[in-house]
């Protein structure tokens, strides 16, 4: 369990430190974990050990009747779905950062949360979850899929710095760690300079906590 405080007490707060229920090879809740370490919110990580299915276990079941990372408890509200965490958190302690106020800049976000949740799952995460964990993926299949992502998100940030808007929103945190550690799952960035532009720029935000790397495809040795 690690618990991180407040880094600016002027920031908007909840009452006290938010428990957040993950696993730490989990982009899903590194997702969750960057808002809350950008926006300063005192948080208190309890880190489950999935090989034991600690997330199958009764009392998580409570919590995520699917048994899925990550989950967190702000103040007895209970949530999971990392999008929907990314949401809650940044409409209700964001001030407006990391999520727009209008019905259209808030349609942006959303358009990138459904390629997080779906194109992303399919292709970068796939061949890393294959690799890494040694799930059975088509992997040959996962490839193209973040081939074909990737190529549309290089044309994109070519006329733009983030992915909804002209600064860091939860649409980049989303999108973010399964792309920055596709090489786990075989695939090389090297053929896209402005993704990784892009990934080098989320990286500089202040709060930036990296995700562990795993020594498995592109990054074996």
């Amino acid at each position: 369990m690690i618990h991180v405080p407040a880094l600016n007490a002027q920031l908007a707060a909840p009452a006290k430190p938010i428990v957040l229920y993950g696993f730490a090879l989990s982009g899903h809740t590194h997702r969750v974990e960057l808002l809350l370490r950008m926006m300063e919110l005192p948080y208190t990580h309890v880190r489950l050990d999935l090989g034991k299915a600690e997330q199958k276990s009764l009392a998580f079941l409570r919590m995520n009747p699917f048994g899925q990372v990550p989950v967190i408890d702000d103040d007895g509200a209970v949530l999971w779905d990392s999008a929907a965490i990314l949401e809650y958190l940044a409409s209700k302690y964001g001030d407006g950062r990391f999520l727009p106020a209008d019905p259209a800049g808030r349609a942006a976000v959303q358009r990138w949360l459904s390629v997080a949740a779906g194109v992303v799952v399919n292709g970068p995460m796939a061949a890393r979850v294959g690799m890494l964990f040694k799930r059975p993926v088509n992997i040959e299949q996962a490839h193209a899929v973040a081939r074909q992502l990737f190529t549309v998100m290089e044309r994109f940030l070519a006329d733009e710095p983030y992915l909804a808007a002209r600064r860091l929103t939860i649409a980049d945190l989303a999108m973010y760690p399964y792309i920055a550690h596709a090489p786990e799952g075989g695939i090389d960035l090297a053929p896209y300079p402005q993704l990784r532009g892009w990934l080098e720029r989320i990286e500089a935000a202040p709060g930036f906590i990296a995700m562990a790397r795993s020594k498995t495809g592109l990054w074996a040795e």
